[in-house]
């Protein structure tokens, strides 16, 4: 089994996890456990390797009630490129429309013969209650503003790739923080590798709450600019918003935009990343986007391995516990 990709090792003794519901609960050991494994099928994908057997005969079900591209397709093609099959659920032609639930639906779905889903949902908290429910691994692909795990995974990834040794590193983490689960998981991962994280935005989408997690907060861009080694870029979510939370997106690209001119004033390596989808000329202007000091597209083809890495240890820890 091992011998399709002998750099991978023996599986994790120390790897214990049958979900991936966040990075909160994940201790340092496991989270280097993570992206060393997803550093591996990266450095694969380089080489050519891209079709492996780790996974034949597994299915998995992605279970999206929220639309998605990056996300929702790079976890398609992580489960086949392992070897799995993979069935794209689509809430609004199945039996939710009848009054199902969604507990109900994954149990049928279980039924089916499923291993594992890939869960994406508006409320937070319904991939652990589905991890209660239900005996199949559960990965969460984002819970309303709680956590998006494997976002989190791939931005650190990228930022050990072009940086090293996050220890000691400032990561600054811009824009529509209140409805942010990707600055959650960038924040637990990152302070458990040793950086210190800052959150900034507007004083209507930051608050002083970020504190209780050790984060620092900023209402300025322009102030932490010079401290920072990495800028994440996080979009404007106009679709969870009843009210706007500034006068107009010009003002905020003004105040919080990253263009050419701050990208002069900050550090000469400064790494500018950005979750995506992105709003040219509102977070980032095309220059910046796609510049030497973007790795935009370096996290996309991270987040395939990742997310194989994902699949493939959660896959192997319920099994050890299913055959306990």
């Amino acid at each position: 089994m091992f011998n399709e990709l002998p750099e991978l090792g023996e599986f994790p003794e120390n790897w214990k996890r049958m979900h991936l519901l966040g990075l909160e609960d994940l201790t340092r050991e496991e989270l280097l456990i993570l992206l060393d494994k997803a550093q591996v099928f990266r450095t694969a994908f380089d080489e050519g390797r891209r079709k492996f057997s780790f996974l034949s005969g597994h299915t998995s079900v992605t279970l999206f009630f929220e639309n998605s591209t990056r996300t929702r397709t790079s976890f398609s093609l992580a489960a086949q490129r392992l070897g799995a099959s993979c069935v794209a659920f689509t809430a609004s032609t199945s039996s939710l429309s009848k009054g199902e639930s969604v507990v109900d639906t994954a149990k049928n779905l279980e039924a089916m013969g499923c291993e594992s889903m890939v869960v994406r949902h508006s409320t937070p908290g319904i991939p652990h209650l589905l991890a209660e429910n239900v005996n199949c691994s559960i990965i969460n692909a984002g819970d309303g503003a709680h956590e998006h795990p494997t976002q989190g995974l791939l931005d650190i990834l990228t930022m050990r790739q072009r940086l090293g040794s996050l220890e000691g590193k400032t990561v600054g983490v811009v824009g529509d923080i209140a409805h942010s689960r990707v600055a959650r998981s960038n924040a637990w991962g990152l302070k458990k590798l040793g950086a210190h994280v800052i959150v900034c935005g507007p004083s209507t989408l930051v608050s002083p709450v970020w504190k209780e997690m050790g984060v620092e907060f900023s209402h300025s861009l322009d102030a932490i600019l010079p401290r920072v080694d990495v800028l994440n870029m996080l979009r404007i979510q106009f679709e969870r918003q009843y009210t706007s939370p500034f006068p107009s997106t010009r003002e905020y690209s003004l105040l919080f935009g990253m263009n050419s001119e701050r990208l002069r004033r900050g550090k000469s390596d400064l790494l500018v990343i950005a979750p995506g989808p992105i709003n040219r000329g509102v977070e980032l202007t095309p220059e910046v986007a796609d510049g030497p000091q973007s790795a935009i597209l370096d996290q996309v083809s991270n987040g395939l391995a990742v997310r194989m890495a994902v699949l493939w240890l959660t896959d192997g820890a319920r099994k050890r516990i299913q055959n306990a």
